[in-house]
């Protein structure tokens, strides 16, 4: 090989690596703290999780590995119907993490798929959760 080539070669792979250490490192906005509280946002995480009309996203309250609340965020849900499936929140309430990991949350009925979009994103921040606490 010449040395154009093997440079080209050493350039390639150097991206490559940044690119990897980049996708490696946890979001500083996912998951930050308020005081012994951690709060995890899903905006970022569940941009792929979709209700109804577009994304669901949640803010999980955490302290000492209970979630002291599920908070929906702003979205373009119906709000009729979106005030519905948010009251499936209050179900992860004083759970710990490993518990509500695990729960079978019902939906909501005439809201089924902004129920599914939520437990989704809750499920996806414990998750994220349980992985960078």
């Amino acid at each position: 090989m010449d040395k154009r080539t093997l440079g080209m070669i050493a350039t390639v792979m150097a991206i490559v690596g940044v690119a990897f250490l980049i996708s490696a490192k946890p979001a500083s906005d996912v998951m930050t703290q308020e005081g012994q509280t951690t709060v995890v946002n899903t905006q970022q995480l569940g941009k792929k999780v979709k209700g109804y009309m577009g994304n669901t996203p949640v803010k999980i309250y955490i302290h000492r590995n209970k979630i002291e609340k599920v908070e929906a965020l702003g979205n373009r849900e119906t709000p009729k119907y979106f005030a519905k499936a948010k009251t499936l929140l209050k179900q992860y309430e004083g759970k710990s993490v490993t518990k509500a990991t695990k729960v079978e949350v019902d939906g909501v009925s005439g809201a089924t798929l902004s129920s599914n979009a939520l437990k989704k994103n809750v499920q996806l921040g414990l998750e994220y959760y349980k992985e960078h606490k």
